[in-house]
């Protein structure tokens, strides 16, 4: 593993570390931040992922996490959003291909050998954040926005046990019914819908639910919302008596002024999660 850059951050470290990923076979950067009390022992984990054209820099610099999550001694890790190089696969539009891997394993042409995010985000990296540094793998916990927010969500319900608790801003909620979705899953996945079911938080929310505690925040001025479909989750919560809060919040956009404006929330809800019995 590769150290691209470390730099002081609120008392802790934020580093940029490349590898080369078994997954993804190719190189993968990652951001992680590592609060002051990682140097005493391992901490707990908040998981970012990003959404659509982001890279791992785009939260690391946008979101405002560090400052709350040194405050409650947490590391942050941000994955970037696809493979990435010479040799992987790309489209022209921005929602699929690099930047856009929608965190699935991919199982067609031309994707298949290097779109394995899933892989990557479930198995690959936390081994190697637990093997490298002070992480403590018993203490998890998932986030994201928009793309990333479809992410941490599906994630944390297809894998019970591994993440106290979840939250999302602006997730694609319901990817099985809209253009953000239907198009990215038919490239990756193929034709066969009964293969999406466990990507569409919608559909996840309704079989199995979570168990732990969830928050949802998403703009009622989000320029995507129709893509984004936040009505569906919110009835399939309901629908289950899911554990949640979830929350339209008014005048706010899809931008990165809206999810670092909720972050401060995002992250002490976690951090109950975390430190909690």
């Amino acid at each position: 593993m590769e150290t691209l850059s470390e730099n002081a951050c609120f008392g802790g470290v934020q580093g940029v570390y490349r590898h080369a990923s078994a997954a993804c076979q190719c190189d993968m950067t990652f951001g992680l931040f590592l609060p002051a009390e990682a140097k005493d022992g391992p901490v707990p984990v908040l998981w970012y992922l990003s959404g659509l054209t982001c890279t791992h820099e785009n939260a690391m610099t946008k979101a405002g996490a560090q400052a709350w999550a040194a405050e409650q001694g947490i590391a942050l890790v941000f994955p970037d959003t696809s493979p990435r190089g010479e040799g992987v696969a790309d489209h022209e539009d921005y929602d699929l291909g690099q930047g856009a891997g929608f965190y699935v394993n991919a199982t067609q042409s031309p994707w298949a050998p290097h779109f394995n995010m899933w892989d990557y985000v479930a198995e690959e990296l936390p081994a190697l954040l637990v093997e490298t540094f002070a992480i403590d793998a018993d203490r998890q916990a998932i986030t994201g926005h928009s793309m990333g927010g479809h992410g941490a969500l599906t994630l944390a319900m297809n894998l019970p046990g591994r993440f106290r608790s979840v939250s999302a801003f602006a997730p694609i909620s319901n990817p099985t019914s809209a253009d953000w979705g239907r198009k990215q899953l038919k490239a990756y996945l193929g034709d066969d819908a009964a293969q999406w079911a466990k990507h569409d938080a919608s559909l996840m929310m309704k079989n199995t639910g979570f168990d732990g505690p969830v928050l949802i925040d998403t703009g009622d001025n989000d320029q995507f919302i129709d893509l984004l479909r936040p009505e569906a989750l919110a009835q399939a919560i309901a629908e289950r008596r899911q554990q949640a809060v979830f929350r339209l919040q008014p005048g706010y956009d899809h931008s990165y002024f809206f999810v670092s404006t909720f972050m401060e929330d995002h992250i002490t809800f976690h951090a109950e999660a975390l430190y909690g019995d």
